[in-house]
């Protein structure tokens, strides 16, 4: 689709845009020793690569910036790999050296290691996530208000939670819903459940149970209260050291965005295996429409067991990040090996 003299421009334009922030004008690319073309050329080439979407002009009078179409022409084709100084690999594996005896631990630190050789913000979705799954469901009631919802996963563990029964939910509905439930989501994964309680479940209630959307949100929090421990953050304010971020308001709503634990928990767990990116108006959700996320799951014999992200501006070291989190990801599993063997 491109020439090669529009690749190796448009590589440069990225790569001088992500190291300075500052629109990029012919001059400065024509300065390059690796480009090789007059000022005139390197204009007309823009001009082109602007008009096929690979460009944007900020200001009449500015160099240019890359699109979101730029970037993803860049991932899927330009960016350099394997590029992170020996220091920076050498501290991605550290976590791996250290005797850490609690899988928490693990996450926590290479959350951490990741904002900070980044310094982008690191989302992890712990194991339990993809790994338990539902066991068991049963409701007891206490009177005729409350009852204690009882789910037992697949490891063992044990939880109740007391819920509030809608008024007019009769003793046989109830045990409808149990039988409904445990015929449905046993063996699913817990990360699945909200999703399949609405696409499956929520169908077959209606046939049986009045007061089906009440019930639903009901057992929605029941099921899934607790899995707001297992999402884990580091570096959630690097965001405000990025020039592109000084609006306030703009930083705002990634920050709440990011306090929407649920929410971040299906945007990290809908990515699919590998290493995604997501680049500007690809992500689903308005708040990070400027941001890039860039996803790693991390697998066990095959099977998924978490995942990995790092969320950044568009403007983001793409050739780093994939590195780091190729590295950490393979690392993780290794890791998570020792638990699970």
């Amino acid at each position: 689709m491109l020439t090669e003299r529009q690749r190796m421009i448009l590589n440069a334009i990225v790569d001088d845009y992500i190291r300075s922030a500052e629109p990029v004008g012919s001059r400065s690319i024509s300065k390059r020793g690796d480009v090789g073309f007059s000022p005139a050329t390197i204009r007309n080439e823009m001009s082109d690569l602007e008009e096929l979407g690979f460009l944007e002009q900020p200001h009449t009078s500015a160099g240019r910036i890359p699109s979101t179409k730029g970037y993803r022409y860049y991932v899927d084709h330009l960016v350099k790999l394997n590029e992170i100084n020996e220091a920076d690999l050498k501290q991605a594996h550290s976590f791996f050296s250290e005797k850490m005896i609690q899988m928490e631990q693990v996450i926590q630190h290479a959350a951490m290691i990741l904002s900070n050789l980044t310094n982008y913000t690191s989302i992890l979705l712990g194991p339990e996530m993809f790994s338990n799954s539902l066991k068991h469901f049963n409701l007891v009631p206490l009177d005729e208000t409350t009852a204690v919802a009882i789910i037992v996963t697949n490891t063992g563990h044990v939880e109740n939670r007391t819920i509030t029964i809608p008024s007019g939910i009769r003793m046989d509905e109830m045990e409808k819903i149990v039988n409904i439930l445990n015929a449905k989501l046993v063996g699913i994964p817990l990360v699945r459940l909200k999703s399949k309680l609405y696409a499956e479940v929520g169908q077959e209630l209606e046939r049986y149970v009045d007061h089906c959307e009440e019930v639903l949100g009901i057992l929605d929090s029941a099921l899934t209260g607790d899995s707001e421990q297992r999402v884990f953050l580091s570096g959630t304010t690097n965001m405000l050291t990025q020039p592109e971020f000084k609006d306030v308001d703009k930083v705002k709503t990634i920050l709440d965005l990011l306090d929407e634990t649920p929410t971040v928990m299906k945007m990290i767990s809908a990515a699919p295996t590998g290493i995604q990116v997501r680049i500007g108006t690809e992500n689903d959700h308005e708040a990070i429409a400027h941001c890039s996320l860039i996803t790693a799951t991390y697998q066990l014999d095959g099977k998924s067991l978490g995942t990995i992200g790092i969320l950044g501006p568009t403007r983001m070291e793409y050739g780093k990040v994939i590195t780091l989190l190729d590295v950490i990801s393979k690392d993780l599993a290794l890791m998570m090996g020792r638990f699970y063997k």
